[in-house]
């Protein structure tokens, strides 16, 4: 089950690199933008933190910093702009997908036990 996991959290970023980075005119919409962002980066701190159970403070601070890298990277861009805003959404809903995972696993593995 973590095999799927990990790949399905490294394609999540994958898929988040070519969107961010992408023209304007090419980045799909179906949600108001903020949600979208806060879904997606919501979907990969859980994806990664479920995936990494162990290395959960890691987890917390690399999809933060890709948050970050990735918003500094549309400064880069000729049709996107980086904004402080945007990373707070993005990162405050990655860690809060990744606390959430932690709290998940630590309640089923107190269930677990004898």
């Amino acid at each position: 089950m973590q095999t799927y996991l990990r790949v399905a959290a490294w394609l999540v970023v994958t898929i988040l690199v070519v969107v961010t980075l992408s023209p304007i005119g090419l980045r799909p919409s179906v949600a108001p933008a903020n949600v979208e962002r806060a879904c997606a980066y919501g979907g990969l701190g859980l994806l990664f933190a479920l995936a990494y159970p162990r290395r959960w403070l890691v987890v917390l601070v690399g999809v933060v910093a890709l948050a970050g890298t990735l918003e500094l990277g549309q400064v880069l861009t000729q049709t996107r702009h980086g904004r402080l805003a945007d990373f707070v959404v993005k990162a405050g809903a990655a860690a809060c997908g990744a606390l959430l995972a932690v709290t998940l696993t630590t309640i089923a593995a107190r269930r677990t036990r004898p």
